[in-house]
């Protein structure tokens, strides 16, 4: 067996990861297939040239769209992360301030009995 030990998650993540460029590779065929079977005047070594081409543009467009959406997450988590920090602090300083005032009310309390 091997010494280090899989992360199930990171693995399931990287399968993910070549089933969805793997997907990303079909269709960009399949658009391309599509695109230029409209073009019956291309001789098939144009066609094919014509394919690789557009299958190389989908996938860099596919890409770029990536990056964008998880950059966009990360900006997102930042944004959210940084709304709860504030959120809890300020539920921090009134459960202190609620508790200073339960015992200064039974100090009070205290001193007049």
């Amino acid at each position: 067996m091997d010494e280090h030990p899989v992360d199930p998650g990171a693995f399931l993540n990287d399968i993910e990861g070549h089933l969805l460029i793997a997907a990303a590779h079909a269709e960009g065929r399949t658009a391309a297939a599509r695109f230029t079977a409209r073009l019956d005047w291309l001789t098939e070594g144009q066609r094919a040239e014509v394919e690789r081409e557009f299958e190389a543009e989908y996938l860099a467009l596919t890409r770029r769209s990536w990056q964008r959406t998880a950059e966009r997450g990360r900006q997102l988590r930042d944004e959210y992360e940084e709304a709860y920090r504030r959120l809890r602090q300020r539920a921090f300083a009134y459960c202190l301030l609620g508790c200073a005032l339960l015992a200064a009310t039974g100090l009070v309390a205290f001193a007049l009995t």
